[in-house]
Parts: structure tokens; C-alpha cells; sequence
């Protein structure tokens, strides 16, 4: 992503990604895209799409978590078109 200035985090298990866009309008190519550039592998990204962030019910957040096994790092792109942040949370 042009001007994206993320230091992939050094990590000794896997990488699993994890998006969401809270309107159908939005587009999760970026934050796909961003994640991507992190050294996350495409079939490691979950994702929900309009899902507000009142809205606690994130199929893709539990289907990533139950993905994470120790040692492994969960990698939150953040909402926003593009990513305004990203968050990490080991397992």
C-alpha cells in the first residue's frame, strides 16, 4: 500500500490477518492488500464485511481467533478504507 510505513512484526508462530469494513460500501481490497505486505498469507485473513463496531456478533474475528494456537500472532488491520492502524494480539 503507497505509504504504508509497517514494520512486519517478528514473530516465531503464524501470522493470521484479520479485517472488517462496517458498510457494504466499503472495500477490504486495502486492508487485504495491507496485511498481505505484512508477510500474512492470503488463506490466514478473515474478514467481515458490514459489521459495525456496536455489532459484538464477528463471525470472522472467532473463525481467527480459534485459527490462533500458541506462539501465533493475530494482526488486526483496523476498520477504515484504507487501514488507519494496525493491532497486534499474540495467542
Amino acid at each position: 500500500m503507497k505509504g504504508a510505513n509497517w514494520d512486519t512484526p517478528a514473530v516465531s508462530g503464524l501470522m493470521i490477518g484479520y479485517a472488517r469494513v462496517s458498510t457494504d460500501e466499503q472495500d477490504l481490497t486495502a486492508q487485504r492488500d495491507a496485511l498481505t505486505a505484512l508477510g500474512m498469507a492470503p488463506d490466514r485473513i478473515y474478514v467481515d464485511h458490514g459489521l459495525t463496531g456496536t455489532n459484538r456478533a464477528r463471525p470472522g474475528l472467532r473463525e481467527a481467533m480459534a485459527a490462533c494456537r500458541a506462539g501465533d500472532t493475530l494482526v488486526d488491520s483496523g476498520d477504515g478504507d484504507p487501514p488507519c492502524h494496525v493491532g497486534q494480539l499474540r495467542c
